[in-house]
């Protein structure tokens, strides 16, 4: 319940700080730059040398890869044939490709499935969903920001992205069944919590209800393509066609019903990829994921 109150709270901080003329507004950049140089890598170094390997966690490992690759050929092709401009595709690409697997995830999980839930959650968010936006995202956002990009800039901006270099080195200490000094391990975990108080103020310090937005008909696509037509095909695949009916698959499907993820946000609005479009779709999409999150749990009790 905390966590939820936390979401509302930095949400309505940051749009109460916009009112506020002496206060910078822009500041929201310098808030991105340190959830994704500083908090982020150090989630990353904490969770993924204790992950153990399996074939069977290829499933909730796969579910942010498939996603986010049903994300890119929807909107990439949609947008090409509507005439939507680059930043605009990869704006959606960004935000209603990716879940908010953990934050909102992990005490969503907690709540319905328990505390050994959170095992599956994890898989699906570090190896998954956080491993995409290291890459895949960062990819994205290069594309798609610039007209003509090059092959080996996008490559470099990948390779020195600072999760993913974190990533890396995290996946060789798992390799080697290496974990970090228990200090050092405490120090990750307190900076990794800075990710959601200043997260959801960069968000809310960019957040606009204007009713004459052009944005309004992008947002309702891209919350319906996320909260909705994702984990139906999630469903389908996984339990119609691979019949894996588990409870580890009812968590992992309803990580992907999560409202879009708040990273995929800050690198879309980092990028330059329609800021105002990606802070509505976190803005709306988490408390609009509340209700479509409660239908999807009643609907797995039946599979």
């Amino acid at each position: 319940m905390t966590n939820f109150i936390l979401i509302f709270f930095f949400l309505a901080l940051g749009l109460v700080l916009q009112r506020i003329r002496q206060f910078p507004t822009h500041i929201y950049k310098k808030l991105n730059k340190i959830v994704i140089y500083f908090c982020l890598p150090a989630i990353t170094l904490y969770h993924i040398p204790k992950i153990r390997w399996s074939n069977e966690l290829l499933f909730p490992i796969g579910a942010g890869w498939i996603t986010y690759i049903l994300a890119f050929i929807f909107f990439h092709f949609l947008g090409r044939r509507n005439g939507w401009s680059n930043k605009l595709i990869g704006c959606l690409i960004l935000t209603a490709g990716l879940s908010n697997s953990s934050f909102l995830g992990y005490p969503i999980i907690e709540a319905l499935f328990g505390k050994k839930g959170l095992e599956t959650a994890v898989l699906v968010d570090q190896p998954g969903t956080f491993v995409v936006v290291s890459t895949l995202g960062v990819f994205t956002a290069a594309f798609y920001s610039k007209g003509s990009p090059n092959a080996f800039d996008i490559l470099k901006k990948i390779i020195l992205f600072p999760p993913f270099i974190m990533f890396v080195l995290a996946c060789l200490l798992n390799i080697f069944d290496y974990d970090l000094h228990e200090n050092l391990q405490s120090s990750l975990l307190k900076i990794g919590s800075l990710v959601t108080p200043l997260a959801l103020l960069s968000v809310g310090l960019q957040l606009t209800f204007d009713k004459k937005s052009k944005h309004w008909k992008f947002l309702r696509l891209g919350l319906f393509f996320k909260l909705i037509l994702v984990p139906l095909v999630l469903l389908v695949l996984y339990v119609f066609i691979f019949n894996q009916r588990s409870e580890a698959i009812k968590i992992t499907l309803m990580e992907t019903a999560m409202a879009p993820m708040i990273t995929g946000a800050i690198l879309a609005s980092t990028y330059g990829l329609k800021p105002k479009l990606s802070s509505m779709m976190i803005g709306f999409g988490i408390p609009i994921s509340f209700v479509t999150l409660a239908i999807w749990y009643f609907v797995l009790q039946f599979i």
